[in-house]
């Protein structure tokens, strides 16, 4: 089985959240099958920013599944989202 990369998009509830806050508690709730790669900021609009994070996981069924239970239990997140997946060689 190989891995993937998936970037999920966790959204904020508002523009007033503290986003090092945010990151920290994401690093803490990865889960022992995933792998955090890195963590960007994207700019949405009137000061809201929300996070792209990037994690290596199994490419078997329910792969992000874990990861993003996990994400959606963080305070003042308002969504998650699984916006890309690709195959690394």
């Amino acid at each position: 089985m190989g891995e993937v990369v998936a970037t999920i998009k966790l959204m904020p509830e508002s523009p007033d959240v503290d986003l090092e806050k945010i990151k920290q508690s994401v690093e803490s709730c990865i889960p022992e099958e995933a792998e955090l790669h890195k963590i960007e900021e994207e700019p949405i609009a009137f000061g809201l920013v929300a996070l792209n994070v990037l994690v290596i996981v199994d490419d078997g069924e329910g792969g992000t599944e874990a990861v993003e239970e996990n994400f959606s239990k963080i305070d003042d997140v308002s969504n998650v989202e699984v916006t890309d997946i690709r195959r690394l060689m």
